[in-house]
């Protein structure tokens, strides 16, 4: 039996309507994601039409300096998956492609664990709604609509990174066991389409939350 048998689900006739069935798959599920975080950008974008001034001083209390690092990080993680997506296709690079699968992992760590320490240090400043919320500056009921739409936002965006890393982690053991091959790199590919979304997202995110009013 062929390699390219091994791998083809009974359901598709060839291992080419397989790949494009995932495909379509994928940007399907890819879609309802731009829905949902659309969802939230137009409630973001409502309410910072309404509190411009409020939402320009309740960002300035985010680190513009540490959600930079995370971006490059995230960019640099996309690099790697894309070199790892390569690495799969291109076939009898086993081990780069567990290089660059780990080297992307490590980079998603680097990133959550770069967020939930902006988290704490919130959190010691009282700036999470609901927990003794404390805002000094006018309007601070407003302020607080800012980061409820903050922790909302990056929190969602945190949770599809760490479902990534769950992701990263079933590639990495394919890999280690030689199941990838140019024949059949499908789930590397798929993976790596869920790992730019996720980045593209946090592109958007960081000018949105980070840099709101800077200029004030």
């Amino acid at each position: 039996m062929s390699e390219s048998s091994r791998a083809l689900v009974h359901q598709f006739d060839d291992p080419e309507q397989q790949r494009w069935a995932s495909r379509i798959g994928m940007w399907i599920f890819l879609s309802t994601e731009v829905m949902f975080f659309g969802g939230m950008f137009a409630g973001y974008a409502s309410y910072r039409f309404l509190y411009p001034e409020a939402f320009a001083l309740a960002s300035n209390r985010l680190p513009v300096l540490a959600g930079s690092i995370m971006t490059v990080v995230l960019i640099c993680s996309s690099l790697t998956m894309a070199l790892a997506v390569h690495s799969a296709e291109e076939g009898g690079r086993r081990r780069s492609l567990m290089v660059f699968v780990a080297l992307t992992m490590i980079l998603g760590v680097v990133f959550l664990g770069m967020k939930f320490n902006e988290y704490y240090q919130h959190y010691e400043e009282h700036l999470v709604p609901g927990l003794d919320f404390r805002f000094e500056g006018a309007n601070p009921g407003e302020a607080a609509i800012f980061f409820s739409f903050y922790y909302a936002m990056t929190g969602v965006h945190a949770l599809h990174m760490i479902i990534g890393l769950g992701l990263q982690t079933y590639l990495l053991v394919g890999a280690w066991h030689d199941r990838f091959s140019p024949v059949y790199n499908t789930p590397v590919e798929i993976v790596g389409l869920y790992w730019h979304f996720v980045d593209i997202i946090w592109i958007f995110l960081f000018p949105l939350l980070y840099l709101v009013g800077r200029h004030l």
